[in-house]
């Protein structure tokens, strides 16, 4: 009994600077931030005036809010079909007997995208946009599309699905590196066993494989989605939010609220929203996903 209670307060205090870390770095300042929210103040006064919700009433009242809300769920939707859905199949085609051998060039060419700054990338996506010199256009010109080419990033209908191409390209080779490694954990013995049954590819995809990493794909999209209402690099560096405030997102529209208008408490509330959307649609995916068990 007492060897339990000695490790029991050994264990405890291995615990607790990991404990005081988070605590200081994570924890309070989501509450500090809640608390700034109720008050205007900015970076060059000392002094802060307590408004209570106001600035929630103000949020949920500008349309720039709803546009940016949009976008948002527009970025995590097109993230999960193709980060999530498309980095399973990728990483199946990669896992496949036939493809194995050439698995470690596919894995580099696949994964370099993601190891790339997001302000070079940012920067390098605006060059192949470019209407006048651009990869893009060049290439649709150059197959006999030229009724296609675009100002994409100029245009305000095509500009926030032209950003989030973007993102696709950079995170789809990460997440199938994760799905994959998750698919290698899998017993042989299950498409062994599928095999003998005479289960075709598909069939085994579906009845084995899924199943098999259902707790990845569950933590692949709750990463999908917070990074999706998390975003702000690459409208930053790719349009700024324009044109005419048509690829504002939460991030771009808190950055202007703190560092352009020097609204503090607004942009505070802005960061307390975007905490609390991401929260809640992680604990749906949880639930959804009834998990439990270590990836």
């Amino acid at each position: 009994m007492k060897n339990s209670y000695r490790n029991s307060r050994t264990a405890i205090l291995y615990i607790m600077p990991a404990l005081l870390i988070v605590v200081l770095m994570v924890f309070l300042p989501i509450v500090l931030n809640l608390y700034n929210s109720l008050f205007r103040w900015n970076s060059f006064d000392a002094g802060k005036v307590f408004v209570g919700f106001d600035y929630y009433f103000k949020l949920f009242k500008d349309p720039i809010f709803y546009t940016a809300l949009k976008n948002n769920f527009l970025y995590a939707v097109i993230s999960l079909i193709f980060q999530v859905g498309l980095g399973i199949v990728l990483a199946a085609i990669l896992e496949d007997k036939l493809i194995r051998r050439f698995q470690p060039f596919f894995r580099t060419v696949f994964f370099i995208p993601s190891v790339i700054s997001i302000a070079v990338v940012g920067l390098m996506w605006q060059l192949l946009y470019n209407p006048e010199v651009g990869l893009v256009n060049g290439a649709l010109n150059a197959i006999g599309l030229s009724e296609w080419t675009h100002s994409w990033l100029g245009d305000s209908k095509t500009a926030i699905y032209a950003v989030v191409a973007v993102s696709q390209w950079q995170y789809t080779g990460y997440m199938t590196m994760l799905f994959l490694i998750a698919m290698q954990k899998i017993p042989y013995e299950y498409y062994e066993a599928a095999m003998i049954d005479g289960a075709s590819k598909i069939r085994t995809f579906f009845h084995i494989t899924l199943p098999q990493i259902k707790e990845m794909i569950l933590v692949g999209s709750v990463i999908t989605v917070i990074g999706a209402f998390k975003v702000f690099d690459e409208v930053y560096v790719m349009t700024g939010g324009g044109p005419g405030r048509s690829t504002e997102v939460l991030g771009t529209m808190l950055y202007r609220a703190a560092f352009r208008n020097d609204e503090m408490g607004y942009a505070s509330t802005i960061g307390t929203v975007i905490f609390v959307i991401t929260l809640t649609l992680s604990l749906i995916q949880m639930r959804m996903g009834k998990t439990g068990k270590e990836v």
